[in-house]
């Protein structure tokens, strides 16, 4: 691995740790959305604390985190393993941000984000098990684990060994992140999805 590959994981982390729910939040309520709800930076937690337009910007920029070094990555580099990488140092960015003290949110909106970008196919997959399981259940964090789960098998079937092992990696970080939200599951806890009025 070359200077520039390293530098654009590098980069990738720290685009990552932009905590843009953190800001958007602070910039709205003055608050720090950490002390709140789940204490993720996530959209999930800004939607029920402040609303779904918060939500959903909170929802663009983490997309985003995912989608630019995915773009940056097809157009500089000849090898989808290092593109992945940048992929999944966006992700680990979002969890584990630099700039909030390594406290950030699940990494979900940023895993889709990649998706998007590096293999759009993985997002109907995502949908296909995202959406029922919400239905059913109305736990985001439990559809979001199933949606991540799936990808990972589709990726499993269509790719490369090398990038099912580094999506693996990310599925599992992701699900222990939600390890908080699958006990409030088990013991009946869990907020369902609902929306807080503006």
């Amino acid at each position: 691995m070359g200077q520039d590959e390293i530098l654009f994981i590098i980069f990738s982390y720290l685009l990552g740790s932009i905590p843009f729910g953190l800001i958007l939040f602070y910039i709205i309520e003055k608050k720090d959305i950490r002390k709140h709800g789940s204490g993720s930076i996530g959209a999930t937690n800004i939607l029920r604390n402040k609303g779904k337009t918060a939500a959903i910007a909170t929802l663009i920029f983490d997309l985003s985190k995912g989608i630019i070094p995915i773009m940056y990555g097809l157009k500089h580099f000849n090898s989808e393993i290092i593109i992945i990488l940048g992929g999944a140092a966006a992700i680990t960015g979002h969890i584990f941000p630099l700039f909030s003290k390594f406290k950030g949110g699940k990494g979900v909106a940023t895993f889709c984000g990649v998706f998007l970008a590096f293999y759009n196919p993985a997002m109907i997959v995502f949908i296909i098990f995202f959406l029922p399981t919400l239905i059913i259940t109305k736990y985001i964090s439990a559809a979001s684990i199933i949606g991540t789960i799936s990808i990972f098998f589709f990726v499993l079937f269509t790719q490369v060994e090398e990038i099912s092992i580094i999506v693996l990696i990310i599925v599992i970080l992701i699900i222990v992140k939600h390890g908080y939200n699958l006990n409030r599951i088990f013991n009946g806890t869990e907020n369902k999805f609902k929306v807080k009025k503006q």
